[in-house]
């Protein structure tokens, strides 16, 4: 049986990685007083398609939707950041603080061909802060997002920003770069002639060599930029500049998303091919006042899990987790032993690993050995009989016949050189 197109199992090898991820995440985070948010997987399809926009691939051609038993249209979450604005607004969250900071990891579901780092179920690590309009909350997450991602150890990487402006503005450069584009119309790449007419910002991002070399030649959003747009961008460079955190400007950056507003930014990579973007976000502050709650300006991130892995795995060296103790058993005379020796093990909260396979004692202790125990605790025959335990230490392959009458002495004795270890 094989697993779906476009899903991985995450194997015990891997999970290290992700654990290690997440918990690097959450004590980093906590240092700026972002605090973990877990949404529910399944969301009102009318979430995003209110959110992300209807003209979007995301909505058009790339989300999981289905109709439940309730006659009610339900989708798998496609990006964190509706579900976060949906949570602040059903929680009211704006009752309890003025700003909120918020981060989350989790499964995103997208209908998409599937690519090295790029599944349909994939994973995104996220901050949101909610609430500040101040151009420093835009330098704050760009600022945790380059150092979170110092702190694993990631390098090659480049941040490019740019401000989108408000929608009044975009739409008047809209509808120049429709213009400009139109008798261009035949010598755009398939996928941009399709947008053209309803999401001609997205052509921006065009790949297509052609494209990008018509595009060189046209209007510039920066251009059709007010005051306000203009003045909170260069406070985010001179922030960024404060902060020795190198960017480049990109005026063609736009991300995939409608809720967007004035600033937008991505992290890239030239490691990982065409997939080349690791983090996007930028500032929302409509969002959650189109969804139905109070006025509140906000700006965030999110990295992809996946692709983010496959960057920093080879420079982690992460101990894999090891019995401390190995008990290598025979016969049916030894069951009593061996389940009051686990009990008093889990109590102390010493790892071990129980044979299973009941073969000969010589090829448990070399699975003792595989699995790299310290100790291994051996209960035969012999010593039901004269009711007591035999240890070898593996390190020196000595060993010693402890009576059960001191049992409770060595287990003391386990757990005091395992939390040496």
């Amino acid at each position: 049986m094989q697993q779906l197109r476009g899903t991985k199992d995450i194997l015990p090898n891997d999970i290290i990685f992700w654990q290690y991820l997440y918990d690097t995440a959450s004590k980093f985070f906590t240092l700026s007083n972002y605090h973990e948010i877990r949404t529910p997987i399944i969301e009102s399809s009318t979430l995003f398609k209110r959110s992300i926009g209807n003209a979007t691939d995301i909505v058009n051609k790339e989300m999981y939707s289905f109709i439940d038993q309730g006659s009610r249209e339900i989708t798998l979450r496609p990006e964190g950041t509706a579900s976060i604005a949906r949570s602040f607004i059903s929680n009211q969250l704006y009752n309890s603080k003025k700003i909120n900071r918020l981060w989350y990891l989790g499964p995103m579901f997208r209908y998409e061909r599937p690519q090295n780092g790029r599944q349909r179920q994939f994973h995104q690590l996220g901050i949101e802060c909610i609430g500040s309009i101040n151009p420093m909350a835009d330098a704050e997450v760009i600022r945790i997002a380059n150092s979170f991602l110092t702190k694993l150890k990631c390098s090659n990487y480049k941040i490019e920003i740019n401000s989108i402006g408000n929608i009044e503005e975009r739409n008047k450069y809209k509808e120049k770069l429709v213009q400009y584009l139109i008798p261009y119309r035949g010598d755009l790449d398939k996928d941009s002639q399709q947008k053209l007419h309803v999401n001609p910002l997205k052509i921006l991002d065009s790949k297509n060599q052609k494209t990008q070399e018509i595009l060189r030649r046209a209007p510039c959003l920066q251009e059709y930029l007010t005051t306000d747009s203009i003045k909170h961008f260069h406070s985010i460079c001179e922030y960024l500049d404060l902060l020795s955190i190198k960017y480049s400007i990109n005026p063609y950056l736009i991300r995939g998303l409608d809720y967007y507003n004035y600033t937008a930014f991505e992290i890239k990579t030239n490691l990982l091919g065409s997939q080349d973007t690791i983090c996007g976000g930028g500032r929302y502050d409509l969002l959650i006042k189109q969804l139905g709650g109070p006025n509140t300006p906000s700006v965030g991130w999110a990295i992809g899990v996946e692709r983010l892995l496959l960057l920093i795995q080879n420079n982690l060296i992460i101990e894999r987790n090891k019995p401390y103790i190995y008990i290598a058993h025979r016969g049916q005379r030894t069951q009593n032993t061996v389940l009051k020796i686990i009990s008093l093990l889990e109590e102390q909260e010493i790892s071990f690993e129980l044979n299973l396979e009941n073969n000969n004692f010589q090829k448990q202790l070399k699975q003792a050995s595989k699995v790299g125990a310290q100790a291994c605790i051996i209960i035969g025959d012999d010593e039901v009989s004269n009711k007591s335990i035999t240890i070898k230490w593996l390190s020196n392959h000595k060993q010693e016949n402890i009576s059960l009458i001191n049992l409770s002495t060595l287990i003391a004795r386990l757990k005091d050189l395992s939390s040496i270890n």
